[in-house]
């Protein structure tokens, strides 16, 4: 292993780790760079991505019960969201919000300092009366930064399904240590894509304008781009799949020939056989039933759930017990 940066080094040895592996894997987390940030933004205007749009209905619809279960029974609330994206659905309630005269303040974490500077800039023009308060890093680090001062309700959004790229092993794990972050009578405001017709799903994950497949290959190009390795694109097909049994969709890169890539901040080379895949993201969805199961698991119940007009997405508001 070479010895750059900190950042680049664990990027390295993740690489090295999933590569090696059996079978192959890359996390999901190294999607984010600057390209790929563009190309998610991009796949959440795909005609076939769903998701977006349901819970941008949500928001639109049904903000003024959205703030009312946010307030209960307090006059003011710390709103943190974990992942923020560019926060074009969440400006809805944001504007709103605002407009109504809430004392609030908006916390967003996201683990791209590009996505949090321009979501920063477009917020300082759209919404100028808004308190932001953007922390780069990772969730938990966040949390505890801005718990330090933990004088108010905080409402933690995790939207976009951004659980469901948990496996369901690591998922309830992930929410229990969420709920160890905050205090008793803190809500969080979750959501998750729901089952449904398994060819809906799938189209979600394989657009025919092929921005998916782009996206999953970018991951290719950064690690040739910022490891130094030799990955021929052509050399790769993106092929989902979806489970209507477990409620998982998979995407997967397969290598279409017997080859072998060689990366330099490594040193070492890794055999692909024919059709040999790599796992790159999971995409769980879920029933009502397991909804209530996680909350319960990781110490909330849930208060109320938000659905879109066809019932394919929810955003589910739990309180800290």
């Amino acid at each position: 292993m070479s010895d750059t940066t900190a950042t680049l080094s664990t990027f390295a040895r993740d690489i090295h780790s999933g590569l090696t592996s059996n079978p192959k894997c890359l996390s999901s987390k190294y999607f984010y760079d600057e390209k790929g940030d563009q190309l998610f933004q991009s796949i959440m205007d795909l005609e076939e991505y769903y998701l977006t749009r349901c819970e941008f209905e949500i928001f639109d619809q049904q903000k003024e019960e959205i703030l009312k279960s946010f307030l209960a029974n307090d006059t003011s609330f710390k709103l943190v969201e974990l992942g923020a994206g560019d926060g074009t659905k969440t400006k809805i309630l944001l504007k709103h919000f605002t407009n109504e005269g809430v004392d609030f303040s908006y916390s967003p974490i996201d683990i791209s300092q590009h996505v949090l500077d321009i979501l920063s800039g477009d917020l300082k023009k759209s919404i100028p009366k808004l308190h932001v308060n953007a922390i780069q890093g990772d969730y938990f680090d966040a949390l505890a930064k801005l718990n330090e001062n933990h004088f108010q309700k905080e409402v933690v959004l995790f939207l976009g399904s951004n659980i469901g790229n948990f496996s369901n092993g690591s998922a309830p794990k992930f929410l229990k240590r969420l709920g160890d972050n905050l205090s008793s009578g803190d809500l969080l405001f979750i959501g998750f894509d729901l089952m449904k017709d398994p060819n809906v799903i799938l189209s979600a994950y394989n657009d025919k304008l092929g921005v998916t497949k782009e996206f999953n290959l970018n991951l290719l190009v950064r690690i040739n781009n910022e490891l130094g390795a030799n990955f021929d694109l052509e050399g790769f097909e993106h092929f989902p799949t979806y489970d209507p049994i477990t409620g998982e969709t998979k995407s997967h890169l397969v290598s279409n020939k017997a080859q072998q890539v060689f990366i330099e901040a490594t040193g070492e080379t890794y055999s692909f056989d024919a059709w040999e895949a790599i796992h790159t993201e999971v995409s769980q969805k879920y029933s009502l039933k397991s909804i209530r199961q996680f909350a319960e698991q990781a110490g909330f119940k849930v208060m109320k759930n938000f659905t879109d007009k066809n019932n394919y997405y929810v955003d589910s508001l739990w309180e800290k017990i």
